[in-house]
């Protein structure tokens, strides 16, 4: 189960802190990542992380976002800065359940990742 929080309204130019705890999912086991949303859009990665690895960006949030992981709390971080309108939706906790290598955040594949329920950015 993947439960994410700390979505919420910001203005442009804010910052937000997005989690997501794990249970039944160990995060050393593979890849994770985030899935956003915006109405009216397809979802689309905005970042993936694998453990130990090197986390992956949409081009678009490059330099805005940053991706963590913390294997001891089992818990995933999306550290949003400078947001933009474009950057409203519903941002997702995923992770991947179809096994091989960890996509790119471009190249990531909803239907191949186990998702939570979402956590709502809207930026005016």
């Amino acid at each position: 189960q993947l439960v994410e929080s700390g979505g919420g309204s910001v203005q442009a130019g804010g910052s937000l802190v997005l989690s997501c705890a794990a249970s039944g999912y160990t995060y050393t086991a593979g890849c994770m990542g985030w899935f956003r949303q915006a109405p009216g859009k397809e979802r689309e990665g905005v970042a993936t992380i694998e453990s130990a690895g090197t986390p992956s960006y949409l081009d678009s949030v490059k330099g805005r976002f940053t991706i963590s992981q913390d294997n001891t709390k089992n818990s995933l971080t999306l550290q949003i800065h400078d947001l933009k309108v474009e950057d409203s939706g519903t941002y997702t906790c995923a992770a991947l359940w179809s096994g091989g290598a960890c996509p790119k955040a471009s190249d990531a594949n909803d239907k191949n990742f186990y998702l939570g329920r979402g956590t709502q950015v809207t930026v005016s």
